[in-house]
């Protein structure tokens, strides 16, 4: 039997859950499938940052750093579980650029943004009179502090899955598109499970949303002609033990223009990054290099007191960015505004989504189905930015709940109910059911992870392995050891059996 479906969008990131959601949102009938789990390659492999790109200002790109700016304001809004505000410290030097220019940045940053701005603007400070210049080293006098936002990123695409899932949308994970044809109005796509069943669907439009596979579902998937290339890029991120005490980030400028970031991260550790590397493997498999760790262990150096060494290192990830080729020489150079086209020539739509960057993730997913929609009938208004939240979101302050958490349930550490009200939002109720005592949340498998949380990640966010959890759902896995790690293997092993 083939399946009958309005839009299938293939991939599984950030711009292919976003455009899910907006699509059943407003009413037509989606199905997603991502070869693997959700947000398992780009959209997870991100400096966590909702921002409007202060060095893009740089490279003149001041629309897209506006439209990135009026985004964070919403999804500030609708996410404030997993998204919330945070100060940089820029330290300054002159042989780099002059104050001016910096000054002047920060004033187009804080005002390129229309209408309302919920975050303090920036201004120029002493270090030698602020805590923030005390990991510094003396040599910096004057810094520049303004604000940006922080995210859960890996969540942020699960819960723009779960809120499509729950306007009626279908997502299947670890299913791949082996083939998409046109017939007629329709495109009949095959999909394959990872055990592999094979479901035959007839879509009235297709969108390729495979990030660093866009080009390649076009040659070899879909076999269609394109005009577009992909310019891939590989950003690795390291982690070292806290570098500092402060809830302050940190933004280096490098001698060759680049910029670092230091991050407060999970609270017992700093992340560092990012890099820009021409990249030409495989990106499912990106790997960190010795020379990228050592960039990242330099960049920090030059400026911390408290030096650090590749050995310091205690996790590192890596990403591929699939920035459109628009001939720049550097890879920091490329844009990351986005390219949407729309094929309709030859019969059923097809969207192709190149570019993006994750703050813009929900603009882009609005400017996608306003172009997709009408074609198939739908003229239904634009919502995603009128506020709804996304799942858990439906709080004002997480710091809030965490201490209504601990008040009706006072066997809670406080740190557990902060990561919890931080994570799940409004939904922490349901992870911790019905327990009565930290015994009733089930098996301890370390940290403050026990089973309740496992069986809540399975039921409603996808979660299919001990990796989906301890990575991408949360990052538990900075604090739960290996024996902990291989105890979360073998539940999910015993829970896909019972299944």
């Amino acid at each position: 039997m083939t399946e009958q479906v309005d839009v299938l969008v293939v991939g599984g990131g950030i711009n292919g859950t976003g455009i899910a959601r907006d699509a059943v949102g407003r009413g037509l009938s989606v199905w997603l499938c991502e070869q693997d789990d959700l947000a398992s390659h780009t959209s997870s492999a991100s400096t966590k940052l909702i921002h409007g790109g202060l060095r893009y200002l740089e490279q003149f790109e001041f629309a897209l750093v506006g439209k990135a700016l009026a985004e964070r304001e919403i999804l500030l809004r609708v996410a404030p579980h997993i998204i919330w505000p945070l100060r940089f410290v820029l330290p300054h030097q002159s042989h780099l650029r002059p104050a001016w220019m910096i000054r002047l940045g920060l004033f187009l940053y804080d005002h390129l943004q229309r209408g309302r701005r919920s975050l303090p603007g920036s201004r120029r400070v002493r270090l030698s009179r602020h805590a923030v210049g005390q990991p510094l080293r003396d040599e910096f006098p004057i810094g520049f502090v303004y604000s940006d936002a922080w995210v859960q990123d890996a969540r942020l695409v699960v819960l723009n899955a779960m809120d499509a899932v729950q306007r009626g949308a279908r997502v299947m994970t670890h299913t791949r598109c082996v083939s998409a044809r046109r017939s007629g109005e329709r495109w009949l796509a095959r999909l394959q499970s990872s055990n592999g069943q094979v479901t035959e669907v007839a879509a009235r439009a297709l969108v390729n949303a495979t990030g660093p596979w866009a080009v390649d579902f076009l040659d070899e998937v879909a076999a269609e002609g394109h005009d577009h290339g992909l310019r891939l890029v590989k950003g690795s991120h390291i982690v070292v033990p806290r570098l500092y005490d402060h809830r302050y980030a940190y933004i280096f400028q490098q001698p060759d223009r680049r910029i670092v970031f230091a991050i407060p991260y999970e609270r017992e550790f700093t992340l560092i990054g990012t890099t820009d590397v021409e990249y030409r493997g495989d990106p499912a498999h990106p790997r960190i290099d010795t020379q990228e760790t050592a960039y990242l262990c330099d960049a920090v150096n030059r400026y911390f007191k408290r030096g650090i060494v590749p050995a310091d290192v205690v996790w590192s990830y890596s990403g591929v960015r699939p920035l459109l080729d628009d001939d720049s020489g550097k890879a920091s150079e490329v844009t990351r505004d986005y390219l949407l086209e729309l094929e309709q020539a030859r019969g059923a739509p097809l969207l192709n989504v190149f570019g993006g960057k994750l703050t813009t993730f929900r603009k882009l997913a609005e400017e996608a189905v306003d172009r997709l929609a009408p074609l198939l009938g739908n003229r239904e208004p634009a919502w995603t930015g009128k506020g709804h939240p996304l799942p858990g979101g439906d709080i004002q302050d997480p710091g809030r709940l965490a201490e209504q958490l601990r008040a009706t349930r006072p066997w809670l550490g406080e740190a557990m109910a902060w990561r919890l009200a931080h994570t799940y939002g409004s939904q922490s109720v349901r992870v911790l059911g019905d327990a009565a005592s930290l015994t009733g949340l089930g098996e301890h498998f370390g940290a403050d992870l026990y089973a309740s949380e496992v069986d809540y990640l399975r039921r409603y966010e996808w979660a299919g392995s001990a990796e989906d959890v301890l990575w991408r759902r949360t990052k538990l896995g900075l604090h739960i050891g290996g024996e902990g790690a291989a105890r979360l293997a073998a539940y999910f092993a015993k829970a896909a059996g019972a299944d």
